[in-house]
Formats: structure tokens, C-alpha cells, sequence
């Protein structure tokens, strides 16, 4: 159920059936000479899309706009808000959905810049709201690392990365008009982990890089269909576990209560 195409008179019982809702968070971003600018928009909007309609989700607007990292900033064609900017207006969705007595929330995220900025506003609305629950979910971590290799999908790669295969592949998947890759676009490898832990790394120019990385050629509609549906069977079963969780809270908030 999507809440714009709501009238006034349907609100009521729409809140009433809802379970929670979603937040679709994208970009406008240069995404290399083969892929849309709106790719994180087409994502998050996609797998917005692909929730199971039995869990009963309201699906908000997707947010379009939103900071942009150093690297992709200067491309043009790129629009990017400031974090503080884009952190305030967040806060004030996601207040307003508060508002209505929803409290829980999934922020569905297709940008990575978008992951710390969503954190901080889930912290900030969860101190002022003690009880919500907010479940921040990136889709490109709904399909495991090693999943496109045991699948036989990309050869030589993971395929990960801003503009890669794996990215535009998933998109060619849901909107398969909007990726054309052709022969003269050069092909990048990103330098290798620095280490198998867990690190963040953050630079304007890294090496690898034109605007995206990756080995663009092995973009494919068959992969990019078998990552669409491996990342929202995860993302489903994710969802459905922390509803379920949701429940357990409350009726054992009710049973106390009783007592």
C-alpha cells in the first residue's frame, strides 16, 4: 500500500492494517557513462516494490536526493545535499510518520553515503520516541559477499562496487532500458582489501576509479535477476523476523502491564 495514493478518508484505515512502513532512500548521482543517475532511486523504489505485500507495509515516497561522497561530487549531473541539511529533513519524515502512531519504520537504502546520516536520525527520533523501532536496510548487503561467486556470476570479481556489475546488473534487472554498457567503456579494478576486518576507508580520488569501478563488460541481466531475488528473500525473511520480534516485545509490554 503506498500512502500517496491514499485520499484523506482511507488514512484511518490504512494505519489501522499496517504493520509499518518504508522509507526508500536514493540519490541523484553520477554513475559512470552506462548507468542512470537515478540508479539508487530505481533501487530502493525496486526493492520497495518486492516486499512481500502479506507482511503490510505502507510505502512512502522515495527520498531523491541526499549528500554525495568526494568522489562523485564534481561529476556533473551529480546533486548533492549537505549531510546536516539532508539529516534535519530525514528527522523530519520520519517525525512526521511517528506522528501518525506508526513506530516501526524500515529505511530502505540503495546509497551509500545515506548509511551514516539514517543512523544518527534513527538514534535522534528513537530517544524522543521510546518506542520505535527503526530497521536501516541496505539492500546490497541482502545478498552474502561470496553469493555471486558460488553462483558462477561475474568471473574474476566480485562484481561490488559504485557502478559495477553487481550495482548495475541489479538494476538492469528492474529497469532493464536504463543500463547499456558498450564496448569502449573502460573497465577498473578497485585495490584490494586492505584487510578482511571490517574498516572504512573514505577518499576523493581512489584508485580504481572514473566516476564508478568495476569490471562494467560482465554486467548482465541473468545476474542481475539472480541478485534481485536473492536480496529480497533476505530482505523479506529480515523484515518478518524483526516484525515477529516487534510482536514478542509487545505482547510481553501487554502481559506486564496486566500484571
Amino acid at each position: 500500500m503506498k500512502i500517496a495514493d491514499l485520499h484523506g478518508r482511507e488514512l484511518g484505515t490504512a494505519l489501522a492494517e499496517a504493520n509499518y512502513a518504508v522509507l526508500p532512500l536514493g540519490s541523484l548521482e553520477y554513475h559512470g557513462p552506462h548507468s542512470p543517475y537515478g540508479t539508487d532511486q530505481i533501487l530502493a523504489e525496486g526493492f520497495a516494490e518486492l516486499i512481500d505485500p502479506e507482511s503490510k507495509p505502507l510505502i512512502y515516497p522515495s527520498i531523491p536526493f541526499s549528500p554525495c561522497p568526494g568522489k562523485t561530487v564534481d561529476y556533473p549531473g551529480t546533486v548533492s545535499i549537505q549531510p546536516e541539511v539532508y539529516i534535519a529533513y530525514l528527522r523530519d519524515v520520519v517525525t512526521g510518520i511517528c506522528q501518525l502512531g506508526i513506530r516501526n519504520i524500515v529505511l530502505l537504502n540503495a546509497h551509500d553515503a545515506n548509511m551514516g546520516p539514517s543512523r544518527t536520525v534513527a538514534e535522534a527520533v528513537t530517544a524522543e520516541y521510546k518506542d520505535a523501532s527503526f530497521l536501516l536496510i541496505n539492500w546490497w548487503q541482502m545478498a552474502a559477499v561470496p553469493f555471486c561467486e558460488q553462483q558462477g556470476l561475474f568471473q574474476g570479481t566480485a562484481g561490488r562496487g559504485h557502478g559495477g556489475p553487481y550495482e548495475m546488473s541489479a538494476v538492469k534487472a528492474l529497469r532493464p532500458d536504463l543500463v547499456a554498457v558498450e564496448e569502449e567503456d573502460e573497465e577498473l579494478d578497485a585495490i584490494s582489501p586492505l584487510s578482511p576486518l571490517p574498516y572504512v576507508l573514505v577518499e576523493s580520488a581512489p584508485s580504481g576509479w572514473a566516476g564508478y569501478t568495476g569490471r562494467i563488460q560482465q554486467t548482465s541481466l541473468q545476474a542481475g535477476k539472480a541478485i534481485v531475488a536473492e536480496a529480497a528473500k533476505n530482505m523479506n525473511l529480515l523484515i518478518c523476523n524483526w516484525l515477529e520480534m516487534r510482536r514478542k516485545l509487545s505482547g510481553e509490554r501487554g502481559t506486564n502491564d496486566e500484571l
